[in-house]
């Protein structure tokens, strides 16, 4: 198996030529960024995507919709409910999975399904601004992979290691963002994502063997979205204090199972 960083949030796993997307987006220009990320391998050949949420840094149906193969699942938590205000971060990527024809299917809470070699399980994660959300594990030739969107920090990191452990990979989100938006007042100044520290221990709980960052540096626009200062730098410190195993990928990187982590002047950096 075969893991490649797609940016922001964004992986890409590759088994046997079968290719499986988790929150993959090409550009964050709805977001307040305007960088590019790199594509999907397989487009028109993709055998499933996941998405954490339906924010549009973790959903798009554009990149999503070009990818897959026909008839190809797109799994998802339930959508929003309540008024407008409450609907306003998922509306556009609910419209938008809509108008392009892509089916998308609803996993609970520790659902679970497959796909070609893919074993994907939905599991708990908390929306830092309460829109609904899942974390997704996915096992693939012996591998457990866990990716945890944008997640805040929460009690289900025991039940989750105690279900699907032990983790091969925890993909965890480190930016620690500070949201103030129209239709979010009065703001909250605690953080909407976990912070570097948080994911650390969140890694150290759930026994992973490698934890690698993500969500971080694409999109730091104050007043409206604040990342917290040195979020990969403060993560490897907090890893290497609780012994757990960092390792950053760059953009487009494809690593294997069996890579070992980059050297420490790379994770080190600021």
């Amino acid at each position: 198996m075969r893991i490649r960083r797609l940016g922001w949030a964004g992986l890409e796993i590759e088994h046997a030529g079968q290719y499986l997307l988790i929150d993959a987006v090409q550009n964050n220009s709805p977001l307040f960024s305007d960088e590019p990320f790199p594509l999907p391998s397989a487009p028109g050949g993709t055998a499933a995507a996941l998405v954490t949420h339906l924010h549009l840094d973790h959903a798009d149906p554009v990149t999503i919709g070009a990818a897959l193969a026909e008839g190809a699942p797109v799994f998802r938590p339930e959508p929003a409910r309540g008024t407008d205000h409450d609907r306003t971060w998922t509306a556009e990527a609910e419209a938008l999975f809509i108008e392009r024809g892509i089916r998308t299917h609803v996993l609970r809470l520790w659902e679970e399904q497959r796909v070609g070699p893919f074993h994907i399980i939905a599991g708990p994660a908390i929306d830092g601004l309460g829109c609904p959300q899942c974390c997704w594990i996915v096992e693939c030739d012996g591998v457990r992979v866990i990716h945890a969107g944008d997640t805040l920090f929460h009690g289900y990191w025991w039940s989750i290691a105690n279900r699907v452990g032990p983790i091969d990979f925890a993909f965890l989100p480190i930016n620690g963002a500070v949201v103030d938006v129209p239709h979010l007042q009065p703001p909250s100044p605690l953080n909407a994502s976990m912070t570097p520290e948080q994911a650390a221990v969140a890694a150290h709980i759930l026994g992973a063997r490698t934890a690698v960052p993500i969500h971080y540096g694409s999109i730091h626009k104050p007043p409206v979205y604040r990342e917290t200062p040195r979020a990969v730098a403060r993560f490897v410190e907090q890893c290497d204090e609780l012994g757990v195993t960092s390792s950053v990928r760059a953009n487009g990187d494809w690593f294997t199972s069996s890579d070992s982590p980059l050297p420490p002047q790379v994770l080190q950096r600021p």
